[in-house]
């Protein structure tokens, strides 16, 4: 493909997000100086993950070069290109909790869910990261699934981590399972 391929060149269909709502996107930023980062941070945003073919239409909208919004994507490591899990569970790998334990604790996750830092369960329902800080380093060694925070954590709580998710429900981080149970 070429450089200078646009996002519109290509044949696509946009399924996840409205394609009206796309637009809305694509113009609240199409005219606002270096505003792809925020674009792709607000469709993550609403759903987790920037899928190719809204990443498509909306560099369309937003008259972007493909190759250039795919340059942001890969270069940050924030932004995800695939679906994460339904419960996103962050360990927090600061100085704190760091010192505290939070690589054993990572690696009983690890070992737990069968899976690596940065991927998810073949079934869709984890999503295993560590992050830089949580901002409590009061609770180190920390934890959070989808934002609720596990503090205190033994280097040995991996289990109860995953267990905790069982009995809080977290809020599921896909739009898309609020839909379905809606069904």
């Amino acid at each position: 493909m070429a450089e200078n391929t646009t996002a519109d060149e290509i044949d696509t269909d946009v399924e996840d997000v409205p394609q009206d709502e796309i637009v809305v996107l694509a113009q609240k930023w199409k005219k606002k100086r270096g505003s792809l980062i925020m674009a792709l941070h607000e469709l993550q945003g609403r759903l987790g993950y920037v899928p190719r073919d809204q990443a498509m239409k909306l560099g369309r909208e937003m008259g972007v070069p493909l190759a250039n919004i795919y340059e942001v994507l890969t270069f940050y490591n924030y932004f995800k290109l695939e679906s994460p899990g339904k419960y996103i569970v962050s360990v927090c790998t600061g100085t704190a909790c760091h010192i505290k334990g939070s690589p054993k604790l990572l690696q009983g996750l690890e070992d737990e869910l069968g899976i690596k830092a940065g991927e998810s369960t073949p079934d869709g329902e984890y999503h295993l990261q560590g992050v830089r800080c949580l901002g409590c380093c009061g609770l180190a060694p920390l934890a959070s699934v989808n934002g609720k925070v596990y503090g205190k954590l033994d280097t040995s709580d991996s289990h109860a981590v995953l267990e905790h998710v069982k009995v809080d429900q977290p809020v599921a981080s896909r739009p898309d399972d609020d839909a379905a149970a809606a069904d």
